[in-house]
């Protein structure tokens, strides 16, 4: 196994185990025992908590935007809102069904880290890029895309939590009804923003 491979197998079980048993949980030794590696492994390749924690977070972000990319929402033509919607709610359904140690694990982290300006920071955008809802909404004619992108981002990571933790934590990703609950929040945004285009 290569040196990158093996740096990968033990961040994602830094996640999951983050997920599984809480921050608190994460150390070098529960990292060794977990992926039964010889004592010493995961400090080897991440010589502190931090550097391990930078990692996860690199993680979480490169698959994020991997996602984004594969999921093809990018366009350069004229977009229809109720497609955008439509889109955007199978992208977040499939991020509930696969991701979901990555969605917990990045709330733990993103209370701990509220100190640290910096990493918290990358946190943050990690999982939503403002770039790319700027994008969309210069797309779709916003006056102000900075501040529609803000907007936007804040209604996904709500809608991502409520799915995750929330109220709606019952409700299956990887269904229908999941993928209509998500599409009706997210059309009902587009058509009653104060950025949509003027034409709808």
């Amino acid at each position: 196994m290569s040196t990158t491979d093996r740096r990968t197998l033990i961040v994602d079980a830094a996640i999951d185990l983050i997920a599984a048993q809480g921050l608190r949980a994460l150390t070098h030794r529960a990292l060794d025992t977990a992926l039964e590696l010889p004592a010493g492994s995961a400090s080897y390749y991440f010589r502190t908590k931090r550097a391990l924690i930078e990692a996860i977070v690199d993680r979480i972000t490169t698959r994020s935007r991997a996602d984004f990319t594969a999921a093809h929402l990018a366009s350069t033509g004229p977009l229809d809102p109720d497609a955008v919607a439509a889109g955007i709610a199978a992208w977040l359904d499939r991020l509930l069904a696969e991701r979901r140690d990555h969605l917990i694990a990045r709330h733990a982290l993103i209370l701990d880290l509220l100190s640290d300006s910096e990493l918290h920071a990358r946190l943050a955008g990690s999982l939503f890029s403002a770039t790319r809802a700027r994008d969309l909404f210069a797309a779709l004619g916003s006056p102000d895309p900075a501040t529609a992108a803000a907007d936007f981002v804040a209604l996904l990571e709500g809608a991502v939590f409520d799915r995750f933790a929330g109220n709606r934590a019952d409700l299956r990703p990887g269904t229908s009804e999941s993928v209509r609950q998500l599409s009706t929040l997210l059309t009902i945004y587009f058509r009653g923003s104060a950025y949509q285009p003027r034409s709808l």
